[in-house]
């Protein structure tokens, strides 16, 4: 769990890296953007590795709130756990885009990071463990696969979504989306 001054600082630095991207991402464009006096970032994360790992960490908690909600409830039936990551979708790409865009600078940043992909492998491994509890209580036969699959299947709906010039669908569309995939995916 991050300290209060630290999500501050993750909280700016993914609004950076979604606004600006990777490149503008800096301890002062961090300070400016979280209204911290210059070398506050450097304070909490010295290099900027420090701070992309603050980042994840930052995400890894978000992802948990995000998806507490379907995690919490532990749906019983496919049509609910549809309409749970509708919802939870929803909200990423209504309220988080900026976010979600962050998310996928740090993907890239990783790629080139061995240091920063084991810190994003943890975030994903972290998703797939609660997307296959909840997989299990719904009747899956294969939940470490199927948790994969779903957890692939959001990120790619997710990307296309703010990479993509056309309106994001609405709660209903995103349902039967769901739906439609998990009742494929388990049958």
């Amino acid at each position: 769990m991050l300290t209060e001054r630290a999500q501050v600082i993750a909280d700016a630095a993914i609004a950076v890296l979604g606004e600006q991207g990777s490149r503008a991402l800096t301890h002062r464009a961090v300070d400016h953007r979280a209204g911290l006096p210059t070398g506050s970032t450097s304070n909490i994360a010295r290099t900027r590795a420090a701070l992309l790992t603050l980042t994840v960490e930052r995400f890894i908690d978000l992802n948990a709130a995000a998806f507490g909600a379907i995690t919490d409830r532990l749906p019983t039936r496919t049509a609910d756990l549809a309409r749970l990551l509708a919802e939870a979708v929803d909200a990423l790409l209504m309220s988080d885009r900026t976010r979600m865009i962050a998310r996928y600078e740090l993907a890239m940043e990783a790629v080139r990071r061995p240091e920063l992909q084991q810190e994003m492998n943890r975030a994903g491994a972290a998703l797939r463990r609660a997307a296959h509890d909840v997989l299990t209580t719904i009747g899956s036969t294969a939940p470490d696969r199927h948790a994969r699959q779903l957890n692939a299947f959001v990120d790619g709906l997710v990307f296309h979504v703010c990479v993509a010039a056309e309106p994001a669908m609405s709660i209903d569309e995103l349902t039967a989306v769901f739906r439609e995939f998990l009742d494929g995916m388990l049958s």
